[in-house]
This record gives C-alpha cells, structure tokens and sequence, in this order.
C-alpha cells in the first residue's frame, strides 16, 4: 500500500510504503494530498460496542472481532477491553474468556470495579449489589485468569483496605487510577501516597452533588502527581470543565477516553445490561434509564478528538492526548516515522477549522 499524506505533527508531505503494516519505504513528497497521518488513538477504556460487551462471559471470538474492527474503523488500533463490577464468578468468566480471543490490538485489560463507591453517582452504572471492599486473593485470580494482562485498575480510595491494596498493585507494575469515588482530601492523598498514578474519567463517576471545598474534582485536579483521562463525547464534560482540567493539569498529563459501551452503535430505545436497565437516546447519549447517570458512551475516540479540535487545541495537541499520551502512561512505545516501524498508523481526512475524518487503520 503507498500513500502521500502529511505527518499530523510536521505537516511535511511523505511518500510512504507500507508492507505487512509495516513502513516499508519513507521519502519527502511535493505532491498535493487532502491526507493525513498520526499514531493511531490508544484508548484506555473501550467497554465494547455494537450490543457486544466485554463485560459478558458470553460474548464470542466473533463479538470480540466486531468490536475491535468498529475501534479500527474509528482511528483506535489499540486499547484495554474494559470488565467492569460484577460477581467474582462472572468477572473471571470474562477474563477467561478474554484469554482465549487474545488479540494483538489489546496489550492487556482493565480492571474498572468492583472496588468502587457504591453510592448513586459516584458508583455511576456499576451494579449496586456486586460493588465491595478491595480483596488481594481475588485480585490474584483475576489476574491469573487473565494471564497476567490486567495492566490497569480503577478503584475508590476511601474502600476499607483501599490503600495497602494500592501498593501491592503499584508494586506489582499495575498503573491504579482513582475513579468512581466519594473520597475525603486525606484519602486522595493516601491513594497517590500509595502508587495511584491516574485519575479515570476524571468529572465524572462522582456524586452529582459536592461540597463547594474541598471535594474530589479540587482534590484530583491540584494533586501533580495524578495525570487524569476524560470523556470528550460531548455529553460527559462540558467545554468549560473540559478547558478547566486541561489547563490545571497541561496537556503533559491529560488524556483522552471514549468510554464507548456495549450500546454504542445500537438503535434509540431500552435496554438491559451492566445490571441496569439502560436507555440509548436520540443523540446516541446512555443513560441508566429514569437517572441523570451516564452508562459510558455512545461515541468513539475520533468524537473526543474532534471535540477539542473545536475547543481550540491544535490537530497535533489533540491527537497527542489520544495517542500518544496514553502509550506513555503504559510505558508503551509510540509509533515512529521511519522504517520498519509497525505503527499502528491512522490515515485521515483534517482541513482547519474542521472535524478529522478517519480513512483507516494500518498496522
């Protein structure tokens, strides 16, 4: 495959061969070309798509494979399938059964749950009865069960045992984000103390309702040593909380997710899922049928992307906090321009002032 096409950050032309995914040959071009390319998006939080679901022991190979082709078909050529709360026996189903479809696309899985508030708000659509304390053996069989690939957990800090369960799994070379939690400014602090490294969808999984000081959202955003992921969607964030997180915590330490759930993709109307009765509406938001509380998303990564390219962030900005600032907080390497390099590459479509249209995945 050869292609001409402008590099998202330089703006330079190359001329490109790519071979098995791979660049094969690489070279300067004077051509005019509407194309451009970038290290295809790395999302840390896909949940499924397409009435498919990884949270689902029942989900097939084929389930999995619909899933990752509509990610590809969004730009995403990599990211963590997501479990979220459910029983022990359900979840180390879903991990088992991940095991068996492993997929280059997925260098390994979070863990979003069980370990999470289980108040309205903060617990979000995680199901109310399965939410409990932190359990290092049942951690451990997880992880067995997922052959050693849960690289990500999300937890509430304020859970009895929450802390000493940080460092294990700090130690152990887990990335910990804080997420779905009613947590004091004490417990942030304990959290980040202990090896928490990230805060998950940072906004959002919270009570609706916080005291005006201190509260998470301050307690999060002014802790440097927490980098954050927030949804762009445009439902989950306003513009102003967006430009407020990204300015307290620079583009250094922000990164983008979709959160995109089982439903995405799907016909407006009810739904049962995640133990909820779930309701996808007109405009592709989720919610939890009856409530204000999102159930993830009902957009992709490109969405999120395109979401900050209208608040004003420059195309390089943009894709760097879907692409490449992810690979760095996993310690993963980011596509380089040069050959024999595997990418992922996303090729697309971007004029100024416009939205970016994604023509395909390579590699």
């Amino acid at each position: 495959m050869r292609i001409q096409a402008k590099h998202y950050a330089t703006g330079r032309t190359d001329a490109i061969r790519f071979d098995g995914g791979r660049i094969a040959e690489l070279g300067e071009s004077t051509q005019t070309t509407p194309l451009w390319f970038a290290p295809a998006f790395f999302d840390p939080q896909i949940n499924g798509c397409l009435g498919h679901s990884f949270s689902s022991s029942e989900t097939t190979a084929d389930g999995f494979d619909a899933i990752t082709a509509a990610c590809r078909r969004h730009g995403i050529g990599s990211f963590l399938p997501t479990v979220i709360t459910g029983s022990h026996e359900s979840m180390l189903a879903c991990f088992r059964n991940l095991s068996r479809s492993r997929s280059p696309a997925w260098p390994g899985y979070h863990l979003e749950g069980p370990y999470l508030s289980g108040l309205p708000g903060a617990r979000g659509a995680h199901p109310e009865g399965y939410v409990r304390d932190p359990d290092w053996d049942e951690f451990l069989r997880f992880q067995d069960a997922a052959e050693g690939r849960i690289r990500m957990v999300t937890l509430a800090p304020e859970r009895d045992g929450a802390i000493a369960f940080i460092e294990k799994l700090a130690t152990a070379g887990i990335v910990v984000a804080i997420g779905h939690t009613n947590a004091t400014s004490e417990q942030i602090a304990a959290a980040v103390g202990a090896g928490a490294r990230t805060s998950t969808h940072l906004g959002n999984g919270c009570s609706a309702v916080l005291p005006r000081h201190p509260n998470i959202l301050w307690d999060q955003l002014a802790e440097d040593r927490l980098w954050c992921s927030v949804i762009a969607d445009g439902h989950h964030l306003p513009a102003s909380v967006l430009k407020t997180i990204l300015r307290a915590k620079s583009l250094d330490r922000v990164l983008l997710t979709c959160d995109v759930g089982p439903l995405a993709g799907m016909p407006p109307g009810y739904y049962r899922d995640w133990g909820n009765e779930l309701e996808v509406l007109p405009n592709g938001k989720i919610i939890v049928a009856g409530t204000p509380f999102l159930a993830g998303s009902g957009h992709f990564t490109d969405t999120c992307v395109n979401t900050l390219l209208k608040l004003g962030l420059g195309l390089k900005d943009a894709i760097d906090l879907a692409s490449v600032r992810p690979r760095q907080l996993f310690d993963l390497p980011v596509p380089k321009v040069e050959v024999g390099d595997a990418g992922p590459w996303m090729i697309f479509d971007w004029e100024p002032g416009d939205g970016l249209s994604i023509r395909q995945v390579v590699g």
